[in-house]
């Protein structure tokens, strides 16, 4: 068994990056405490990466080191640290020792030169060592035996790593800082050196400054900008260089107190966590404390069982603005707020149409503030001019450098896009700088824990129970609109929300900051997304009107067939939407088998139960189910689609949802278009009504196969990498395995079976179920999908790799992070099982594709902004992008859309984006 590694931890460099990455959170007693919560979160997370190793987490001591001795100009330039920083080192320190680390602190030399010391006589003794740091100095220190780890970013850097950095090897490292300079700690090097400059000198004499001083007569001859002149610059600057050399070096024989074997965790003490959390208002921390205690508690002495008392929320103070006065106050606070929680209230819930009727904030816990603007029930007092004050809020809120936090901010974006201040419907309020937003944050840390909405967050990660709004407008068709609420009662539910919002951020994004991945994807993914889809939102789609009520007088027709065809099988005539009805005959007059029951015992008629039936070629449910699909293309589409054009643009406004699917896909509602058929022609036809309005054209760019050959980037199984490698038809190329003929003998039969069996067993597909699509006996369809397995074997190995890391870590991720929990994958119920079984291996996929359709989204959106272009995107549906393009632009914009979307991962194969044009979705599709 390999030695557990030797962690060393940086918790200086630790200590500056959590203070200036992280939002800052203090106390109701106004005590900073965000960067102790970043580095503590950051400690946990390591000591549950490596629980069986050694560790020592060091910090800069006070006072000079030997290095100011050296050089007196010595991180002369560096700022004095901030005092919101400085009053958070002594608990930060307390905690981490309360915590059981090792800590250390050595006067005279830097915490780069203790953990060198450490990190080398470990390394000498045989012993990995991984130091957790976000210093480039560090990079020095790697060898065979150390590692760096980058635990903000996930990042890890072994010897191969930093060649790749930084374009030299480890041994090479200092000699690169010593030509650099470095002016954060003011270290000279040598005037006008950057890094490619200095890694081009060092690779050129394959050496360090000693070598390149000894051979600056071959420097003019390397390949680097500016060779001619660099030997007259490096010979000025020697004296800097050397300097630089010295300073840059860490020190690795510090003269220590403690030994390697010292550096052992220890249990935590949890009596001074707990006065430590008090003082910092770690609520959830607390909790954490008290609950571990209990078990420890319970584990000596099981009867002793006592209830654990909740800490009581802080009193909180809101405010209801209704002058000037109160309002300029605030308009300060906002302004030096470093980050701030924002919400709307609005007279309804659909974005393109709800009126605004006020706005609140929050800069701190528990104080926030509500500007109503439209209150309008009797006896309402006077409020604020609305234009004045959103014209006042305009430049906050659109300054991308004050950020903010919301709760599903894409609501209120559109809310305030839509304002129309002074009536003119295009003088709205870009809100820019959306940096967090609570609902996403939910999302991404546990998809499936719970439901995202600020009432389910608030008591599950807050243990807060808000004020809900029927509480206040009442229900059903008597509920008030906001604008009819009284401000006694408005004002606090308005202020709470954008608290709770504030509250639950600096809850979750703790969590999420303790797992980089989860991290990157809310920074990366979703928060830039947010935006883009507010723009995707409001622009909308044009529908052709008077053609959609030809298709629904169509479907009509076709039903009213289907319905005399079903009479006939029948018999008799009957009601086809009744259960009661359709049962008897069914099952009573036809004597069809009974599948499945209801909860009251009686044979289902169920769309699943139909859909078998059908199958099985039974007659009357296979009419029955074409009756039910034009039903709903008429109920959902035809019908309802022109109901939902908006007066005030004339276009249809889709909602996309970012945290409803649970493997990262967007959805939409109001209209669903993810569900538009496409298989059968009635489906493709209502896309025929998305058409492009005079002088443009729709452009719809798809993802070929994006599943496959994420399939292929995760299995890494040579045949199906070979076969998009080299742009093969892959279901063509199955089916020459599967089938053991040459590619050109392919027949289209055996390529429909290809494409089931490809498709298929991502989905957890069966033999029963694939020998039923394909049309062969399920022994048949087992041999099919034995060669698959033996043609492509590193599939196989990539889904029993998957079971047993799901089973074993109760998850599954994406290429970029992104997790999705299976509660049922150890379950005892064999049928629980297998379902997330089949989910943990096609969630993996399904998820990087939902994941590399956002990140081309945000791409194609950046590159439209500044192209100048007239092309606008409309829609999304699942791994495909539509947007609305003039004519004369169309060549141009269809290049740049391949270009983009393929850029949006590197996977082992390439992405392959299809590009169609028409005066339609469907031709362009």
């Amino acid at each position: 068994m390999s030695q557990a590694p030797l962690v060393l931890v940086d918790g200086s460099s630790y200590l500056y990056r959590a203070f200036h990455a992280l939002p800052p959170l203090t106390t109701s007693k106004g005590l900073p405490t965000g960067a102790v919560k970043g580095v503590l979160n950051m400690l946990k997370s390591l000591r549950k990466q490596y629980p069986d190793s050694p560790f020592a987490v060091v910090f800069d001591a006070k006072g000079g080191t030997f290095r100011d001795d050296m050089y007196a100009e010595y991180k002369a330039n560096r700022p004095s640290m901030p005092d919101d920083m400085r009053v958070q080192i002594e608990p930060l320190h307390q905690s981490v020792i309360a915590l059981g680390f090792p800590l250390l602190c050595v006067e005279g030399v830097e915490a780069d030169d203790v953990i060198g010391t450490l990190a080398r006589s470990s390394a000498a003794a045989a012993r990995p060592v991984v130091i957790s740091t976000g210093d480039k100095d560090m990079a020095q220190l790697v060898d065979g035996h150390i590692t760096l780890v980058n635990t903000m970013t996930g990042s890890a850097m072994d010897i191969e790593g930093v060649k790749e950095k930084f374009g030299v090897a480890p041994e090479q490292i200092i000699d690169y800082l010593a030509l650099m300079g470095d002016s954060s700690d003011n270290i000279p090097g040598v005037p006008g050196i950057g890094p490619k400059t200095a890694s081009g000198l060092l690779v050129g004499v394959n050496g360090g400054i000693k070598e390149l001083y000894e051979q600056l007569d071959i420097v003019p001859t390397l390949p680097i900008r500016g060779a001619k002149t660099l030997p007259a610059k490096l010979e000025e600057h020697r004296e800097s260089a050397f300097l630089s050399y010295q300073l840059a070096t860490i020190k690795c024989d510090v003269p220590l107190d403690i030994g390697l074997d010292d550096l052992h965790l220890i249990e935590p003490d949890r009596e001074k966590l707990l006065e430590l959390y008090t003082l910092l208002e770690f609520k959830s921390w607390i909790d954490e404390v008290q609950r571990d205690a209990k078990r420890v508690e319970l584990k000596a002495a099981p009867v002793a069982e006592q209830a654990v008392e909740a800490v009581a929320p802080a009193e909180a103070t809101y405010t209801t603005i209704l002058d000037q006065a109160t309002f300029d106050l605030w308009l300060k606070k906002l302004n030096d707020a470093k980050l701030f929680a924002f919400d709307t209230e609005t007279t309804g819930i659909d974005a393109q149409q709800a009126q605004l009727v006020g706005v609140s904030f929050a800069v701190q816990p528990h104080e926030a503030a509500y500007i109503p603007l439209t209150h309008s029930y009797i006896g309402a007092p006077e409020q604020l001019d609305r234009d004045t004050v959103l014209l006042a809020l305009k430049p906050l809120l659109e300054d991308p450098t004050k950020l903010k936090v919301g709760q599903h901010a894409k609501f209120d974006m559109n809310i305030l896009a839509n304002c129309a201040i002074g009536g003119d419907p295009a003088q709205g309020i870009t809100v820019r700088g959306i940096a967090f937003d609570t609902m996403l944050e939910s999302y991404v840390l546990n998809s499936t824990a719970t439901r995202h909405d600020m009432d389910s967050l608030a008591k599950k990660y807050l243990d807060y129970d808000t004020v809900a709004f029927q509480d206040i407008a009442g229900k059903g068709a008597k509920q008030l609109t906001f604008d009819q609420i009284a401000l006694e009662q408005a004002g606090p539910y308005a202020a709470e929300d954008a608290d709770v919002t504030l509250r639950l951020h600096q809850a979750l994004f703790a969590q999420l900051s303790a797992i980089p991945s989860l991290a990157s994807v809310l920074t990366d993914i979703e928060i830039p997304l947010v935006p883009v889809l507010a723009r995707i939102e409001r622009q909308g789609a044009l529908v052709d009107k008077d053609l959609l009520g030809v298709q629904s007088i169509e479907l009509g027709n076709k039903m009213i067939e289907l319905e005399r065809q079903a009479f006939e099988i029948a018999g008799e005539a009957f009601n086809l939407g009744s259960p009661k009805q359709l049962g008897a005959i069914l099952y009573e007059k036809l004597g069809l088998p009974v599948l499945k029951k209801t909860g009251k015992g009686q044979a289902s008629t169920a769309e699943e139960v139909l859909a078998k039936l059908a199958e099985d070629d039974y007659p009357l449910p296979k009419v029955l189910m074409q009756y039910r699909s034009m039903s709903k293309l008429k109920s959902t589409y035809t019908d309802r689609l022109p109901e939902q054009i908006n007066p005030r643009t004339g276009r249809i406004h889709t909602s996309y949802h970012q945290a409803v699917a649970a493997t990262g896909r967007l959805s939409s509602s109001d209209p669903n278009l993810q569900n538009i058929p496409v298989r059968t022609a009635e489906g493709r036809r209502i896309r025929q009504a998305f058409v492009a309005p005079k002088g443009y054209k729709l452009l719809a760019a798809d993802y070929s196969q994006i599943e496959l050959r994420i399939m292929a980037h995760l299995s890494k199984d040579e045949g199906l990498m070979n076969a998009f490698r080299h742009n093969l038809d892959v279901h063509t190329a199955t089916a020459a395995e599967v089938f053991k003929v040459e590619l050109g003998e392919v027949t289209s039969d055996q390529r429909r079976s290809a494409k089931a069996i490809n498709f298929g067993l991502i989905y957890g597909m069966g033999a029963q179920k694939l020998g039923k699509d394909i049309g062969v006996d399920t022994k048949t369809a087992k041999a099919y999908i034995d060669v698959y397995f033996a043609r492509y074997p590193g599939v196989r190995e990539y889904m029993e790799r998957t079971r047993a890391q799901a089973a074993d870590q109760g998850y599954v991720e994406t290429f970029f992070g992104r997790r999705l929990y299976l509660p049922d994958i150890n379950s005892n119920k064999p049928q629980e099982r297998a379902a997330a079984e089949r989910t943990a291996i096609n969630a993996p996929m399904q998820g990087t594709a939902a994941d590399i359709i956002k990140k081309a989204m945000v791409l194609v959106d950046n590159w439209l902004t500044d192209s100048g272009l007239d092309a606008k995107v409309i829609l999304q549906v699942h791994d495909e992008l539509v947007l609305e393009v003039r004519e004369d632009q169309v060549a141009q914009v269809s290049e740049k859309i391949r270009e983009h979307m393929s850029a949006a991962a590197k996977l082992d194969v390439p992405l392959l984006v299809e590009v169609g044009v028409g005066n339609n979705w469907d031709e362009a599709h």
